[in-house]
């Protein structure tokens, strides 16, 4: 089984999953809009958490469509009603073999950030995909999360210093924080069609819904902060941090990436087969309208 940092059984997941939620599903759920799941549609979520996402697919695709939602620790969605043609299923999308084939849209947000063997993965989902499937990831480029206000220096360079060693403890488990950058290239280099990205970022105020994720995050690994030279009295000050009112940081920026597999005859094509896409088809990663077949 893939280690996480974070680890999907702890305490802190829940409340992890609910700030993700509040703060990232309506933008993925407009990326996934752009592509225009519809009625028949056979649809993979790849660590789907509470599966929030998995259920509103399951509501486009309707009882003629599918729906699998996989995840290391699928309690923490088990609890919701869901109809039959949204399945829940508990899955390492590093060692499990996937779960079906041919699929009209894949999506995972956040997941392969963490996992070392990413760029396999990426092969994996591309794979999974029929002819003309979509692949959407959304990732996390941690690199940029300013202070944009705080009620004294000590107070951003605080903050800056906690983030600074959780993103040690995220390179030591494995995890890439910048992978957000890297995702277009990864998923061109994978072979995919008609990329386009979207970066949506905005500002979390002391006490918000967003802010509350370092919050769950800090606590879950706080034993591993500590031993890093992280001290507890600089832990305790962090956590009353992210509730002042006058304090305010920028959000992790989620660089929203999607691609088309070839349709089967331009993978047939001896130019696309080498790479070079036919002379009707370049400059197509510009597009905004992403129908295809």
């Amino acid at each position: 089984m893939s280690h996480y940092l974070f680890d999907s059984d702890a305490a802190q997941t829940a409340g992890r999953f609910s700030a993700l939620e509040a703060c990232y599903d309506p933008v993925s759920r407009r990326q996934l809009e752009l592509i225009g799941p519809t009625t028949g549609w056979r649809c993979l979520e790849v660590g789907g958490g509470s599966a929030s996402l998995g259920d509103w697919l399951g509501e486009r695709v309707g009882t003629e469509g599918e729906v699998t939602v996989t995840e290391l620790e699928p309690r923490w969605a088990a609890s919701r009603h869901r109809p039959d043609h949204v399945r829940l299923l508990r899955h390492d999308i590093v060692h499990d073999p996937l779960p079906g084939t041919d699929y009209d849209l894949v999506h995972a947000r956040l997941v392969l950030l963490h996992l070392p063997e990413r760029l396999e993965v990426l092969q994996k989902l591309v794979g999974a995909l029929r002819p003309g499937g979509w692949l959407v990831l959304e990732e996390f480029d941690c690199g940029w999360t300013p202070v944009l206000a705080a009620p004294d220096s000590s107070s951003a360079a605080l903050f800056d210093r906690v983030h600074a060693a959780l993103m040690s403890l995220l390179r030591t488990a494995g995890a890439d924080p910048l992978w957000g950058r890297r995702v277009l290239g990864a998923m061109a280099a994978a072979g995919l069609r008609d990329l386009t990205a979207s970066t949506y970022a905005e500002a979390w105020p002391g006490g918000s819904a967003g802010i509350a994720l370092h919050r769950h995050n800090v606590d879950q690994v706080s034993g591993r902060l500590t031993a890093s030279g992280v001290s507890t009295t600089e832990l305790d000050r962090f956590r009353a941090l992210l509730h002042h009112p006058d304090f305010v940081i920028n959000s992790y920026p989620l660089i929203s990436v999607r691609g088309r597999r070839p349709p089967r005859k331009e993978q047939d094509d001896p130019q696309t087969l080498r790479g070079v896409a036919p002379a009707a088809t370049r400059g197509a990663a510009a597009a905004d309208d992403p129908a295809g077949p």
